[in-house]
């Protein structure tokens, strides 16, 4: 009995041994690497690169994504943001989880904080994820990155600040920008919002993915105030949402999916895992091969 457990035991341990030589290597992704992307308001603005293992791509696409929690919590290091940058470093990606200035932490970013307020928060935010997408473009060669290749992505706050950095910057900024120049090949937003899809043009039109909740009582899935602000309230600002943005799309015949979940409210920022085999086969189908497709799938 004894020497039948004996070859068990060598059988299986050999057998789990020829399982991890045989493993992908770009299954196995490394801690992240720690940089300091911008100096602002005496705080460093730091960001976090996962990196595929043992790839020898010299041109990745890179995920460069930004947390939520209402510009005054959150963190890169979140738990499902670290699982979902794992996920892209899996699949090839360079991923990259950004800090930023939380400027409401602390402080409501609701109803009762101005308008212009929350104009300001969405510029600065705006503003220091396009140094965070500079800062990665300008050592694109140490992290073997393809500056065409830059996917946004962004979680609620996260997601208002990336949609502004790519739709809204001749809105935001009166002055010539000098972010002009990165070539976002596609967003992949969840649960965010613009100030106005009347500045998204041809210029700036970039393929995109959405998630939204139709009940979304945050963010509004289409046009409306918010936080359902109401007009007599200093927070009253009209954005347009999902729905409305991807409508913009479709009129400037770019590329969009967008998943609408009925009756489903501002949990659908939450990174979506369960359909991750869809988000990336669209990434690699739209956003790296260029090819065009309009979809929409509803979930009751």
């Amino acid at each position: 009995m004894k020497f039948k457990f004996l070859i068990l035991f060598l059988f299986t341990s050999l057998f789990l041994h020829a399982q991890e030589r045989f493993v992908d290597p770009l299954f196995k992704s490394k801690k992240a690497i720690e940089r300091t992307y911008a100096q602002k308001d005496g705080e460093d603005l730091k960001l976090y690169i996962y990196e595929p293992q043992n790839d020898k791509s010299t041109k990745r696409p890179v995920i460069i994504f930004m947390h939520g929690g209402g510009f005054g919590v959150g963190s890169p290091h979140n738990k499902d943001e670290v699982k979902f940058a794992k996920e892209c470093a899996q699949r090839g990606f360079v991923a990259v989880q950004i800090g930023y200035r939380l400027t409401r932490k602390g402080k409501s970013f609701g109803c009762d904080f101005s308008a212009e307020g929350k104009r300001e928060t969405f510029k600065k935010a705006a503003k220091d994820y396009l140094d965070a997408v500079t800062y990665m473009i300008q050592h694109k060669d140490e992290f073997h990155i393809d500056p065409h290749k830059i996917i946004a992505g962004g979680s609620s706050a996260g997601a208002e600040a990336i949609l502004h950095a790519v739709y809204q910057q001749e809105l935001l900024w009166e002055e010539n920008s000098t972010y002009e120049d990165i070539d976002f090949a596609g967003v992949f937003s969840l649960a965010g919002a613009i100030l106005d899809t009347r500045y998204m043009n041809d210029e700036n039109t970039t393929p995109a993915i959405f998630f939204h909740g139709t009940d979304d009582n945050l963010v509004p899935y289409a046009t409306a105030a918010h936080h359902y602000c109401e007009k007599s309230q200093p927070g009253y600002l009209i954005l347009d949402g999902s729905r409305s943005i991807a409508n913009r799309l479709k009129e400037l015949n770019t590329a969009y999916l967008l998943y609408t979940f009925k009756g489903a409210k501002h949990e659908i920022s939450s990174i979506p895992f369960d359909y991750l085999p869809e988000i990336f086969s669209y990434v690699k189908d739209v956003f790296l091969e260029n090819n065009f497709k309009q979809t929409e799938v509803v979930i009751d």
